[in-house]
């Protein structure tokens, strides 16, 4: 172990690493690249959040601001709001970043997907519409 106090991730005090790791305080470097994704977006929703309730707020939306500022609560409804907003921007931003992870790396247009398939000349059928009593 080393002398120094590091800052660990979360995950490293829940799950312990093997072998002792002493990184200098450099947060995350052995982090999966997936958590460190999770955690960026999550910051970008919340700062979101953050944009979006002090439009409402500026605004006036719906007398939010008179509502929220006149209440003895209002600071704990000011917090519920960017709180959910943040949860909902935050997954929106990570759903939308890890579905656009496929199309980042998708440069090659050399494959066969999207062309029409030609499995020959097509030939016309005669059908006969007479013997159509059993389907009734």
């Amino acid at each position: 172990m080393c002398a120094t106090y590091c800052l660990r991730p979360l995950y490293q005090v829940v799950f312990p690493p093997k072998a002792p790791i002493c990184t200098g305080c450099d947060w995350g470097s052995d982090m999966p690249k997936l958590i460190k994704l999770y955690i960026q977006q999550v910051f970008i929703g919340f700062g979101l959040s953050a944009v979006f309730t002090a439009i409402l707020l500026y605004f006036d939306i719906a007398n939010l601001q008179r509502l929220l500022l006149g209440s003895s609560d209002g600071v704990l409804g000011l917090f519920l709001i960017f709180f959910f907003n943040g949860l909902v921007f935050a997954g929106v931003q990570f759903a939308i970043r890890i579905m656009r992870m496929g199309c980042e790396e998708d440069d090659d247009d050399d494959d066969d997907r999207g062309m029409p398939i030609h499995l020959g000349q097509l030939i016309p059928i005669r059908i006969s519409t007479r013997d159509r009593g059993d389907m009734r």
